[in-house]
């Protein structure tokens, strides 16, 4: 008995079995039916963003509203719409698009008139399902090369922010080192002008002292005899000639009378006498020499200072410019790049100038720094560089160059696209943003 009621149950699962199994397959069958017979409706080439308008219904209005058409006119290989949207999978509109799915890659539109013209547009076929053409579907590989080449750019972006973070820190320490660099600079300034002065004061006090004691008003006993000497001596030569005793004498006694060449003689050997004096005394030479070298120290100590307040004048103009929210882009300053382009040898100094120089030697100036140009919400993209030298029969050259992103710095390529406008494009970490807009890549399978 109880082998009976176990053969009934298993004859009873196995019937169950069986009738499951029975069910899934005319359930598969159907769904294969429906599934064609939908196939058979799609309304191809639109995006799932416009399937709400192609909704199979008795009616279809085109997408501007313009005209209502049968619904079964979409699709029949006639343009109804002045906008083509009622034939999104045919080519009858010209004015007409068809999308691609393109699962696994990157969904784009192409003009209607591409449809089923013997060429695959589409990498998964989808534009050629009634032509001759026998397409393959690539989308998957497209995708896979595709999501390694961002897979790539997003570890290059890594990187370089990791690089820019260090030139971050490197240009905080370089802005502190150059205010007090600048700082020591300004007291140095301040050190040399009270020097300056001290010594403009020495100076002027040394030569009123020589002055004295040449026009004797220091009681000395030659003092008269050396002012002759000096009044004679026009030329500071240390000698007298008979034409400077005959002018000299002529216009302190008589303007009307000249001196003969005898009166000459014996006057040049009074004033002779009066000069060997002034070579004789001692006072004098220590009062000369004194001069002499409170003027060649004032003039070492002016030339310090000059130079002095030109570096501060040029560090004060660097440290003005905008080098970045964190300064990152400072320690671009004082470096050159270059790149060769065909002919020319291209200079960018980043904050300073661009030049081109030929191979036969000749240079010309691309610009001179003049600000920043990037967008509102890229403000440190772009860089303009103008009043280059002047064209021929035009305005003077400029050169805009772009900041791109990447684990180096250099310049990347030079253009000119129109006549003396020049573009450049100058790869740095600096200029990586943590952000990176990633193309529309599709995963689905």
């Amino acid at each position: 008995m109880q082998i009976m009621r176990s053969k009934l149950m298993n004859e009873n699962w196995h019937n169950f079995l069986r009738f499951i199994f029975n069910m899934r397959f005319h359930i598969v069958v159907t769904a294969l039916f429906w599934s064609d017979l939908v196939d058979s409706r799609k309304i191809r080439g639109i995006s799932s963003s416009y399937k709400r308008f192609y909704r199979e219904k008795k009616s279809f209005l085109c997408i501007d509203g313009s005209k209502m058409i049968p619904f079964e006119q979409v699709n029949d290989d006639y343009c109804d719409c002045q906008d083509g949207s009622d034939e999104p999978g045919t080519s009858a509109c010209p004015r007409g698009r068809f999308y691609c799915t393109n699962l696994g890659f990157r969904p784009h539109y192409i003009p209607s008139s591409r449809v089923n013209d013997g060429i695959c547009d589409c990498c998964d076929a989808s534009d050629e399902y009634n032509s001759p053409a026998r397409c393959q579907n690539s989308c998957w590989n497209l995708g896979q090369r595709e999501r390694a080449f961002v897979e790539g750019q997003m570890r290059a972006l890594d990187e370089g922010l990791r690089l820019k973070q260090q030139l971050i820190e490197e240009g905080v320490l370089l802005w502190r080192e150059k205010q007090a660099q600048l700082r020591e600079l300004q007291q140095v300034a301040d050190d040399l002008q009270m020097k300056l002065e001290d010594h403009r004061r020495k100076k002027h006090e040394a030569e009123q002292t020589l002055k004295a004691l040449q026009s004797g008003d220091i009681g000395h006993t030659n003092s008269s005899a050396v002012g002759l000497f000096n009044l004679l001596d026009s030329n500071n030569d240390g000698s007298l000639s008979i034409e400077e005793i005959q002018s000299k004498v002529t216009f302190i006694q008589d303007e009307n009378r000249v001196l003969t060449e005898d009166e000459a003689v014996i006057k040049g050997t009074q004033a002779a006498g009066a000069g060997r004096l002034v070579g004789e005394d001692p006072h004098l030479k220590a009062a000369d020499r004194a001069a002499e070298r409170e003027a060649a120290t004032l003039k070492k100590v002016e030339e310090s200072y000059e130079r002095v307040n030109a570096e501060i004048s040029e560090l004060q103009k660097r440290l003005a410019i905008d080098y970045g929210t964190d300064w990152e882009f400072l320690f671009l300053n004082s470096q050159c790049f270059q790149l060769q382009v065909y002919e020319y040898t291209y200079t960018l100094c980043p904050f300073n100038q661009i030049t081109q120089k030929s191979s036969a030697g000749t240079e010309v100036s691309l610009g001179v720094w003049g600000m920043w140009s990037g967008s509102a919400k890229s403000p440190y993209s772009q860089q303009v560089y103008e009043s280059g030298e002047p064209c021929w029969q035009g305005g003077s050259r400029s050169t805009t160059v772009t900041m791109t992103c990447g684990t180096e710095t250099g310049l990347r390529s030079a253009k000119e696209p129109s006549k003396c406008q020049y573009i450049m494009d100058f790869q740095t970490p600096v200029a990586c943003q943590p952000v990176l807009k990633q193309r529309g890549v599709h995963s689905e399978l």
